[in-house]
């Protein structure tokens, strides 16, 4: 990693950890964390354009929602978590926009979540969302592996979540 993008793990990963404790994160969640935050700095530190620090600190906050439930709604909870934390929107929609590839406001409608457009827009929304797909627990995994284990979703939503991770390779490729 350049000098001038080499942060100092401690603080960032101390603070993040300790908003996940109070929100009530399990230790599994908080290790699910720091595995997708690292798969998610090695994408970030290919691309100088991309706001490391942001991909850091929403990769350790993804599953910030996961302390209250951990269903599909723990993205728009913990989303409304980190704005009320005024942890900053960037944060929020990192956060909001993790599961599978996104969800489309109309999917969110069908699954009995408050109707947002929670698809991931911006690169560094795309890396963290990518990068959770590729850690099943604290374990790294596949793409090809994440979306065989994505088989109860609609094919749409797989095919979604392939077309997430070629963009994201070709982002990141310099």
């Amino acid at each position: 990693m350049p000098e001038h993008r080499r942060m100092n793990k401690t603080a960032p990963e101390s603070s993040s950890e300790a908003i996940l404790e109070d929100a009530g994160c399990s230790e599994k969640v908080i290790a699910h964390c720091r595995a997708v935050r690292d798969c998610a700095c090695e994408y970030a530190a290919r691309n100088s354009a991309i706001d490391f620090s942001l991909v850091e600190q929403g990769a350790m906050l993804h599953d910030i929602g996961r302390g209250r439930t951990h269903d599909i709604r723990h993205a728009q909870c913990g989303a409304d978590l980190v704005r009320s934390m005024n942890l900053g929107e960037d944060l929020a929609r990192i956060v909001e926009c993790h599961t599978g590839a996104g969800l489309t406001a109309d999917e969110c409608t069908l699954l009995g979540l408050s109707p947002r457009e929670c698809m991931p827009r911006t690169t560094e929304e795309k890396i963290v969302t990518h990068a959770d797909n590729l850690i099943a627990g604290k374990k790294r995994v596949t793409i090809h592996e994440s979306i065989a284990s994505a088989y109860h979703l609609p094919r749409k939503a797989r095919m979604r979540m392939w077309r997430l991770a070629c963009e994201v390779e070709m982002l990141c490729d310099g």
